[in-house]
């Protein structure tokens, strides 16, 4: 940890300061977390309400954070627990529905305004959510955000090991269906 981190890091746990100093925190990651988040749940209006679930969740839980990690390192760690709440309590509540709820959210991104991407960035992500949900992590992790897998390590708990072989794993499984797909 460097020393701007371990300053705000001291911040937080000073109730005087806390609050300016979570504002920093906030404008710091909030547009990596919304990324993040953004490429679990596809679409802009989800990923705002896992962002801001995230943050207060940051927020209620300051007096638990200890510093033990970097501030980005614990933050991801909500955001990725967040995501994966949500998207569970989507397929519990679509579980009576005949939809893949895969399926239904690569519907809700062609039709989201805020996505951008062409037909093959479209290609990519209905591939990308074939693959199982850790798998998805991994790759987006890596692939997208460029979170080496020691960084990740702490981040989903697992070892560098799991992570290497999610990221194979999930790298084989697109090639096959871009395969499949022409």
């Amino acid at each position: 940890m460097n020393s701007a981190e371990e300053e705000l890091v001291f911040q937080l746990s000073q109730a005087v300061s806390r609050s300016k100093a979570f504002s920093v925190v906030v404008r710091t990651y909030q547009e990596r977390l919304y990324w993040h988040i953004r490429k679990m749940v596809l679409s802009h209006d989800d990923a705002n309400d896992v962002l801001q679930n995230t943050f207060m969740k940051a927020w209620n839980g300051l007096d638990g954070f200890r510093g033990d990690s970097q501030v980005s390192t614990w933050l991801y760690r909500i955001a990725t627990n967040e995501t994966i709440t949500f998207l569970t309590n989507k397929r519990m509540r679509n579980q009576n529905s005949i939809d893949n709820i895969e399926e239904v959210m690569i519907q809700n991104l062609q039709s989201d305004t805020y996505f951008s991407g062409n037909e093959l960035q479209l290609k990519l992500q209905k591939a990308i959510m074939t693959l199982p949900e850790k798998q998805r992590l991994v790759f987006n992790m890596k692939y997208f955000d460029d979170i080496t897998y020691e960084q990740m390590e702490p981040i989903l708990g697992t070892t560098v090991g799991a992570l290497k072989a999610s990221y194979h794993h999930a790298v084989k499984k697109i090639e096959k269906f871009f395969s499949e797909e022409d």
